[in-house]
């Protein structure tokens, strides 16, 4: 399973490569099945669950709470669950992107 920290050193390994290097980076591999994170950021934090628990269904997901931006206006809430492959990662992350009510998905 990738846990965080090695998403993290596959992220930065990316950047050290784009800044190095005129050749593509390799794509970072993933053992699926894994818990993956996404960050769903936007102004209703309520719209936010239902939006989520939509685009995983059928899949078990734990959303908490994970910042709100110093005025208020902003929420971003962490969902967490185990991702099958590399296919469902994508569609939820394609789901939740497309949302008119999602300002962002990390």
């Amino acid at each position: 399973m990738a846990t965080v920290q090695q998403k993290k050193t596959a992220i930065e390994d990316m950047k050290i490569l784009n800044c190095n290097s005129s050749e593509q980076p390799e794509k970072p591999e993933i053992d699926y099945p894994c818990n993956w994170v996404y960050k769903v950021i936007g102004q209703d934090p309520e719209a936010l669950k239902e939006i989520i628990l939509t685009a995983c269904a059928p899949s078990d997901v734990i959303i908490s709470h994970s910042h709100t931006s110093s005025k208020g206006k902003y929420h971003s809430l962490n969902a967490s669950l185990e991702v099958e492959d590399e296919t469902q990662r994508l569609q939820i992350y394609d789901l939740l992107k497309k949302h008119p009510a999602i300002k962002v998905v990390l």
